[in-house]
């Protein structure tokens, strides 16, 4: 399980990496069209939904009396339905501001580094009991990082999108 949540969280991030190495400084800070963040808010918004998880999984959690992989076919149903338009909630809105794209990618490490880091040093079958996902039970910690990923597609997804109008423009 382990080595295969890692290679997921590589190839994850690589494909993200990828996407955000195609904008260009001005473009990043680009809105694409009215309601939509610019490239950089997209990008802050997975910095802020995949942050905390060492904490989150060093807290308090118990042993999982279920399948440790059961909510995941809900999650990818949700988060990779790409016709559902979503609102983030408060915590997880980026400011409006300019980014850097070094200093995102700095962070994109960051947290890479993190998520391969708790999958390795954590069972991740138990259940973390400090913080749930709005609309679903608790995760494993298996879940989370699947909903780590499984939302960091999705948004890559956007990004790709937003890179195609940006560039037909």
């Amino acid at each position: 399980m382990k080595t295969n949540v890692q290679k997921d969280i590589v190839e994850t991030f690589k494909k993200l990496n990828e996407t955000l190495s195609k904008f260009s400084e001005n473009e990043l800070n680009q809105i694409p069209y009215q309601g939509s963040w610019t490239p950089g808010q997209v990008v802050q918004h997975i910095i802020l939904a995949c942050s905390g998880f060492p904490e989150l999984f060093a807290g308090n959690t118990e042993k999982t009396t279920r399948k440790p992989d059961e909510k995941i076919k809900d999650i990818e149903g949700l988060f990779l339905n790409f016709n559902i338009k979503m609102d983030a909630p408060v915590f997880l809105k980026p400011e409006k501001k300019e980014y850097n794209k070094n200093a995102l990618n700095i962070e994109l490490l960051r947290l890479e580094s993190e998520l391969l880091d708790c999958a390795e040093k954590y069972d991740l079958t138990l259940t973390c009991l400090d913080f749930q996902v709005p609309g679903f039970d608790k995760f494993t910690m298996y879940e989370w990082i699947d909903f780590a990923l499984v939302h960091t597609q999705r948004h890559t997804h956007q990004l790709n999108s937003i890179f195609q109008y940006i560039t037909k423009l």
